[in-house]
């Protein structure tokens, strides 16, 4: 079942029909185990409703959180980047190591809902989306969903230094997902695609695609090392990192459109624009 965040409140769409699921919110839906037998109950009791138009960013007052260097992609492009900084080695180890690399993304204010602009770090000169599988997950760490994310980063400010990755990674609107919570009893399939398109005054500039068997680490093994010493009473949201990174002579510029699409969730579509404009 996906579930829509809509400015009138939250919506179901069981591959048919959109019926409102009136009494129901994220957060309660996340505090415990069950929610998408909950969410269930409540689309059979809703009313039948349009496809909603206005999308909010599915999460309330959940924190996102994310993986680094899951993919092979991305630990050479992260070990090339900091190559002058002496830091590529960090990469490296990571990739191959046990405990995987964790870092706060966004608290949910900083967070841009599907449609929304993200913003561009004005003293940044190298910057990438970086499309990523994103878990929901409830109270108790079960992984119970999906969405898509747009983990905006700063290549250049982290290559400098790998004690520099907050401000790589965030600032207002440096993160997005969307546009449902796909909420699903198992794992997604191995040969799911995520794509990426890139466009520019309408034409595209850049495109890729990878697949979720490309992913090292398995999204129950992310989840559980979160876990493991923070409780989250109502639930998180983890990005799984990226297997795809735009060419290293390629940066985001004012005006782009991102976007980002993972079957079976939905694509997610964001317009870059410079911080505080």
């Amino acid at each position: 079942m996906h579930i829509f965040n809509t400015p009138s409140g939250l919506v179901g769409f069981d591959g048919h029909q959109h019926r409102a699921l009136a009494g129901l919110h994220l957060d309660g839906l996340l505090s415990s185990a069950g929610a998408r037998v909950r969410a269930e109950q409540a689309f059979a009791q809703g009313e039948v409703v349009e496809a909603p138009g206005t999308l909010e960013a599915p999460l309330g007052t959940q924190e996102v959180w994310a993986a680094g260097v899951t993919y092979f992609r991305s630990r050479v492009a992260r070990m090339a980047e900091s190559e002058a900084s002496g830091g590529g080695s960090f990469y490296d180890r990571v990739y191959e190591a046990d405990r995987p690399e964790l870092f706060f993304k966004a608290h949910p204010s900083r967070v841009a809902a599907p449609g929304a602009r993200m913003h561009l770090r004005r003293d940044s000169r190298w910057m990438v989306p970086e499309p990523e599988l994103t878990l929901v997950i409830d109270a108790t760490g079960a992984v119970v969903g999906y969405t898509v994310g747009n983990d905006l980063s700063a290549r250049d400010i982290e290559g400098e230094n790998p004690l520099y990755l907050p401000q790589a990674k965030v600032w207002d609107a440096s993160a997005a997902v969307g546009p449902a919570w796909y909420l699903t009893d198992g794992p997604l399939a191995p040969e799911t695609e995520i794509t990426l398109e890139i466009l520019r005054g309408g034409q595209v500039v850049n495109a890729d695609k990878t697949t979720l068997s490309q992913m090292r680490r398995r999204p129950d093994e992310l989840a559980r090392y979160l876990f493991s010493e923070m409780s989250f009473p109502v639930g998180c949201l983890m990005m799984t990192g990226t297997g795809i990174v735009p060419p290293d002579d390629f940066t985001l510029a004012p005006g782009d459109e991102v976007r980002i699409g993972i079957a079976p969730i939905g694509t997610l579509v964001n317009t870059m624009a410079l911080a505080g404009r």
